[in-house]
Formats: C-alpha cells, structure tokens, sequence
C-alpha cells in the first residue's frame, strides 16, 4: 500500500488490477479449449443463449455501477485513493457490485464459449479476488472511512 504524508493508506494496495485477472483466468481457460476441444455440451443452444443474457445483465450491473461511482466523484479504480463510500444504488446489494458483475461476464462468455474449460480457473480466480484485492480493500476502506464502513458492512453483504 502506498501511504499518505499523515501514514495512512492512499490506496488498497490490491494484488494485481481485477480485470487482468479475470481476463487472465478467462484466457487460460480458452487456450485449454483451443488445445483439447470438448465435445460439444448437451444443449448448445439453450447455454449460448444463457451465456448471452447473463453477459448482458452482469454488463448492465457493471454499468450502473460504474455510473454510480462517477456520480459520486469517486474512481471504480482500486489502485486510485476512495474520494467517497458508495452504499446507494448497486452498493445498497452489494459491496462489491463491480466483481460480481465481472464473475457474471466470465459466466455469460463461459456459456457463449459453450466449453467447461474456463470453468476450471475460476475458482482459484474467485480466490485470489477475495484475498487478493476485496480483502484488502475493505481493509483500505474501514481506514479510510471507518465508522461510517463499518456500518455499511453490516448492512450490505460482500457479494449477494
């Protein structure tokens, strides 16, 4: 973490951006399907077309949370310092809409895909999300805000 003149964190200080991470998973379990196809699963169809209305649900979630953010003057970037909590909108379900709206696009491109592979790191990534950068940002975030995160996280759950 990087700490301000009065040594107090500026920022999470998060194991790598959440995106690369998602997108790193996703691509390591593409590359299995590129490298050992599956037979084609059961109803190919009905998943594709799962996979496409979840891509497209997890993007509207992501979206209005993005513009909640902004709204509030505030970076959806963990490697930028807080300028605001946000707990209305998408934040009033969860405290970290922006990673469930994320696991729900790994999802819907895992249905599209039509393959288990990208299944397959998807837990270690969920894992490395939750030790690796949500922990560390409420860590950031009860320092930063205190009083008014800690109630926060006792009325909003961390995922749903």
């Amino acid at each position: 973490m990087t700490d301000t003149a009065d040594g107090a964190a500026a920022t999470a200080g998060i194991l790598a951006p959440p995106p690369l991470l998602y997108l790193g998973a996703f691509f390591a379990g593409s590359l299995a399907e590129a490298l050992w196809p599956t037979a084609s699963w059961a109803m190919t169809g009905w998943l594709r077309g799962a996979g496409l209305v979840l891509f497209i649900a997890s993007a509207a979630f992501a979206r209005w949370a993005f513009v909640t953010l902004r709204r509030m003057g505030t970076s959806a970037s963990p490697r930028q310092a807080s300028a605001a909590l946000g707990t209305d909108g998408p934040f009033g379900w969860s405290r970290n809409p922006i990673y469930v709206a994320m696991t729900g696009l790994y999802l819907g491109l895992t249905g599209l895909l039509a393959s288990p592979w990208p299944l397959l790191p998807l837990a270690p990534l969920l894992v490395a999300m939750h030790w690796g950068v949500i922990r560390r940002e409420e860590r950031y975030l009860h320092a930063r805000f205190g009083a008014a995160y800690a109630d926060y996280r006792r009325r909003v759950r961390r995922y749903l």
